[in-house]
């Protein structure tokens, strides 16, 4: 949890009072969209994904969560507004749940625990808008080759379908670009 948060003992101490685990198999939506998010995901053991579902049916994976990583719906947790996303364990999983409610009750107490969180916050935002500017500036190849560069551990132990949503293309066009890189190198 320190690692996640710096918090002092005593608010470490109420903040793992707070939390609940839970091992949670393959395949369990952890949050819908239309839910309001009521809980931070603290991934323990395993895989989660963040997606979208668009009006076709298509699932856009968006984001992925391995472990001591910390996931939510953090417009809809902030808010109270529902969800737009979907969180699923795509691995057999072990989840730490923190209700948002004992997370801001620390958030008040603290000022370094609050700072600890919006430091947290502000790499998330940091991940978001480089993602954000990846989708623009680079092609498809590039966005995978980044993939493996900066998670060459996630890209191996994720399904190829979840990979070709995350980058936004097809699993032939994944097909493809792997197939294309194994040749130059």
């Amino acid at each position: 949890m320190s690692k996640l948060f710096p918090l002092d003992d005593e608010n470490l101490e109420g903040l793992l009072d707070a939390v609940s685990f839970r091992e949670i198999p393959s395949g369990t939506v952890l949050l819908s969209e239309g839910e309001v998010a009521t809980k931070l995901l603290i991934v323990i053991k395993g895989c989660l994904r963040q997606y979208f579902i668009k009006e076709d049916g298509k699932e856009i994976t968006f984001q992925f969560f391995v472990e001591d990583q910390v996931v939510a719906s953090f417009e809809s947790a902030t808010s109270g507004t529902p969800s737009r996303l979907y969180i699923e364990a795509i691995e057999d999983s072990i989840i730490g749940f923190i209700p948002m409610k004992s997370l801001k009750g620390m958030l008040g107490k603290s000022s370094s625990t609050m700072d600890g969180f919006n430091k947290f916050l502000m790499r998330r935002l940091i991940y978001y808008m480089n993602r954000c500017s990846s989708y623009i500036l680079d092609n498809p190849e590039r966005r995978y080759q980044r993939l493996v560069e900066e998670n060459p551990d996630l890209v191996a132990r994720l399904p190829k379908q979840y990979i070709a949503s995350y980058l936004g293309i097809t699993p032939v066009s994944l097909s493809r670009i792997r197939s294309r890189l194994k040749k130059n190198i």
